[in-house]
């Protein structure tokens, strides 16, 4: 066994896809939460200490949290899985690096912008990452393109992804529409595409691609199950629900979300481990576990608000779905991915149980938050909460991206 490297190296970024763009998530973590606790807290206790935002800062955390948050861990996974799914070679440096450059700059200048009140700094930050979403969906859709002149495939769960990554470019290029002339309509519906568009159907791809071939790795006995109709028939679901709420007719919204909660909920029976599994995977349930108890709550709320024509439980479902879905995912499958690309073992390290443990909490209390009373106390206390789940687990994976592989491969 090699002896491991223990210096940091920032050359290395570039040494595969998944380091410099599951960097750019993990810097983006922290970031972006922080940015948005301590505009929570000064706008809670009046301190005054940061100057007007230059757009909604609700909206610009939402934006955040769907297209510079997540995206580049997202970019990172499929620029190093799709040539495997298709059988062709791995990507070039050329190839991923600047992708990881815009979605890196335009985060950090994006949340800088915001804290110094300079809309044109939003805008710049917006441009890089317009530019670097670009750049990779262009080098997605050339493994594809590859694939079809090979006369291969065709790979759908690829195809899924790279529709669900075009809809997120349209979304980038909305919000863009709205900074340059003014109408936040579009920025309704980037963020709504974001969700439905975007997050959901990508991470649903991936689950249905990935999960039953883990569990079947590592449960004895276990039969993987994932038919090809799941996601035909969760993408119209998840374009229904879309439309209903830009529609505003949340009375209907159960129409799309009770089948998905119907859908999501047997893929989780389905999937579930009956026998002993590693951490790495329970994890991976535990965190899909989220998903049909979101739509429960989707369909819920539409209920509520169809029998008195007012009440919901207003953005609970939302953070059910991004705080204890798209987040418990997030620890989990970053956590698999980064031990077994660097050379450790695929076993759950302690920051990891840790960052899995708390967010389940801070899902909890960020839901309850929205039917408790002073919602904005709970809403500071989830964004608090982010940041003791995600820091311990996000700098040490700051650093594994910098040291070389402990088994002395290269990537």
């Amino acid at each position: 066994m090699p002896t491991p490297d223990a210096r940091l190296s920032p050359q290395l970024l570039a040494a595969a896809p998944h380091r410099l763009l599951f960097f750019a998530g993990a810097a983006n973590v922290l970031l972006a939460m922080a940015w948005w606790t301590l505009w929570l807290a000064d706008s809670r206790w009046g301190w005054r200490l940061l100057p007007e935002t230059p757009l909604f800062a609700g909206w610009v955390h939402a934006l955040v949290m769907q297209y510079q948050l997540l995206p580049p861990f997202m970019f990172g996974f499929l620029l190093t899985v799709f040539p495997r799914w298709t059988g062709f070679p791995d990507l070039k440096r050329w190839h991923h690096v600047p992708v990881g450059a815009g979605l890196l700059g335009g985060q950090v200048v994006v949340v800088a912008g915001m804290l110094a009140g300079l809309e044109a700094w939003v805008l710049v930050g917006w441009l890089m990452g317009i530019a670097g979403w670009s750049w990779g969906l262009w080098q997605l859709a050339g493994v594809l393109a590859a694939e079809r002149r090979a006369h291969q495939g065709p790979t759908w769960h690829a195809w899924s992804c790279l529709a669900a990554m075009a809809l997120g470019l349209i979304g980038m290029l909305l919000v863009l529409g709205h900074m340059l002339v003014g109408n936040p309509a579009w920025t309704t519906l980037a963020i709504k595409l974001g969700t439905f568009g975007l997050l959901l159907p990508i991470y649903l791809t991936v689950a249905h691609r990935m999960f039953p071939f883990f569990a079947g790795n590592a449960v004895p006995g276990y039969r993987p199950w994932r038919p090809m109709w799941l996601l035909a028939v969760a993408w119209p679901l998840l374009q229904l629900h879309m439309v209903l709420e830009l529609r505003q007719a949340y009375a209907w919204l159960w129409l799309a979300d009770l089948p998905l909660l119907a859908l999501t909920g047997h893929m989780l029976w389905r999937w579930w481990p009956r026998g002993r599994a590693p951490g790495l995977l329970w994890v991976l349930f535990a965190g899909f576990a989220w998903l049909p108890l979101a739509f429960a709550l989707y369909v819920l709320h539409s209920l509520l608000i169809a029998g008195d024509g007012f009440s919901g439980l207003g953005r609970a479902p939302a953070h059910a779905l991004f705080i204890g879905f798209f987040g418990s995912i997030l620890v989990a499958m970053v956590t698999r991915v980064t031990q077994g690309h660097s050379g450790r073992p695929l076993t759950m390290p302690a920051v990891g149980w840790f960052a899995f443990a708390v967010l389940q909490l801070v899902t909890v209390l960020r839901v309850l938050g929205e039917v408790l009373p002073d919602p904005g106390a709970w809403q500071l206390a989830s964004a608090v909460g982010w940041l003791l789940a995600f820091t311990p687990w996000a700098l040490r994976h700051l650093a594994i991206y910098l040291q070389p592989r402990r088994d002395g491969k290269p990537g």
